[in-house]
């Protein structure tokens, strides 16, 4: 029951907000919980109870954990641990068994089989969540949920649930305590979700078909042309997948009073690897930095540490988005740059003297470049295909007589797109806005909303004409 889809948008969403609203204040955190493990269990019927599980420990460790804090910290540190091991065995299991196997039978040669494992959709993402529940407890930064209905919302929220944005207790806690929905806040939150289901269903999606046409055929039919599209549409695509779902994700809780935390923030304006982290799923590079990178010493143990701790965070965000070594590579491959970075940036090594504006050129196309580069190795489906589409893209590895040319995959609808993403991931989405947000009166609140009118009933006809339609970070 993807965002995106009929079912959620024309039964799930609207009987769920008839039913929140109808009910007293006081049954809507039961009412939303429910309403979440069916959104769940309607897209996994046969693992809901590892989201329980999740749920179930979190709040029993943590008030565990916040009735020790006045002594005992042993025991304190215990029930941490063995909280951790609680959320962490599940993720390890459904996610990385697998692979571990695979590893295992490489070094060994033993033969070990595989097993048929269907990873839960959004396990990632509730794990994280329950972590850093834990953590802010363990670290006196939050105290714990006394309610189970609240640590359960906190977890399952469906607006979140699935591909973020990961939160931390203390920012949604006074939301699940107490909260009102203004008039404001309602539009706001439909504004938000049109906006995102277009990027979705109009962008991504145009993209994404081409993408898929392009990765699925043979590498060795690919023209130097052709393999450019396909890394660029991709790395377009993920932008407005990803982004997309985060603004439907921020747009539905605000329609039931929740405040998510921004995910995005114009990335592809970056002008280093380490701007482009602070912009691309931001929630999740606050996480790693919060919870992995500041307990191991930060930058506070000397340059050998700092860079140390800087490779293990990546290669921790390049396991997480999925077990293959390709995801391994794409993190490590961010982070060997965000270390060049910071060692020109501590030794204070400049290029050239050049001008400012060619300078702000040259490094935004550096950033853009490394990012291209890098989400290539996120797409392969292995490190060998990788690098045999890396080649092409040089000219190397071409096929003796490709199949097609790069206009078979350029019909005027998708460049059309490709120029529209282009733009509204660029420095002109953010000037439109400021020019915008400068004009006042009635010709303002018409346009607008004859553009969000347009939008919707755009996106709707994509949805219901079934086009391609999958969130490319359901699978991490």
């Amino acid at each position: 029951m993807a965002f995106s889809s009929d079912i959620f948008l024309f039964m799930f969403l609207p009987v769920t907000l008839a039913g929140y609203y109808l009910l007293r204040p006081r049954f809507r955190n039961i009412f939303l919980l429910a309403a979440s493990f069916v959104f769940f269990i309607w897209m996994q019927p046969k693992v809901w109870w590892v989201l329980l599980l999740s749920i179930a420990v979190n709040y029993a460790a943590g008030m565990l954990i916040g009735h020790f804090s006045n002594g005992g910290s042993t025991l304190r540190r215990l029930i941490f641990i063995l909280g951790l091991v609680g959320n962490l065995l599940p993720l390890a299991y459904y996610k990385y068994f697998n692979f571990g196997i695979s590893i295992i039978n490489a070094v060994t040669h033993w033969g070990i089989a595989a097993r048929d494992i269907a990873l839960p959709l959004g396990i990632s993402f509730f794990t994280f969540s329950g972590i850093s529940y834990l953590a802010d407890i363990y670290h006196q930064k939050s105290e714990a949920a006394k309610n189970p209905l609240d640590a359960g919302l906190y977890i399952a929220f469906f607006p979140k649930l699935l591909q973020g944005p990961i939160t931390r207790y203390g920012e949604i806690e006074p939301d699940l305590e107490e909260r009102h929905v203004s008039t404001d806040d309602f539009v706001y939150g439909i504004e938000r979700f049109i906006i995102g289901l277009a990027k979705k269903v109009i962008i991504a999606d145009t993209l994404g078909a081409t993408v898929d046409g392009i990765w699925n055929a043979s590498v060795g039919q690919n023209t130097v042309a052709i393999a450019w599209l396909g890394s660029v549409a991709y790395t377009l695509q993920i932008f407005f997948d990803f982004a997309g779902y985060s603004d439907m994700a921020v747009g539905l809780g605000r329609m039931f009073g929740f405040h998510l935390p921004e995910n995005f923030n114009l990335p592809y304006i970056s002008k280093s690897i380490s701007e482009f982290w602070r912009r691309w799923h931001i929630t999740l590079g606050s996480w790693f930095r919060d919870y992995v990178y500041i307990p191991l010493g930060g930058n506070r143990k000397g340059a050998f540490r700092t860079y140390l701790n800087l490779a293990i965070v990546f290669f921790l965000t390049g396991l997480w988005h999925g077990a293959g070594w390709n995801f391994i590579a794409w993190g490590l491959f961010n982070g060997f740059f965000m270390l060049i970075e910071r060692f020109f940036r501590i030794h204070k090594i400049h290029a050239a003297r050049i001008p400012a504006r060619v300078k702000s050129v040259l490094l935004t196309l550096y950033a853009l470049a490394v990012t291209n580069f890098a989400w290539v190795l996120f797409r392969a489906p292995d490190l060998h295909s990788a690098h045999w589409y890396i080649d092409t893209m040089f000219g190397r590895h071409l096929g003796s007589q490709p199949i097609y040319k790069v206009t078979w995959y350029l019909d005027r609808w998708t460049v059309f797109v490709l120029i529209i993403a282009v733009l509204f991931s660029s420095r002109v989405s953010s000037l439109i806005y400021r020019k915008w947000s400068a004009k006042s009166g009635k010709a303002k609140t018409i346009i607008k909303y004859a553009v969000l009118l347009a939008l919707m009933h755009f996106s709707i006809l994509r949805v219901v004409s079934g086009t391609y339609n999958g969130f490319i970070y359901f699978k991490f």
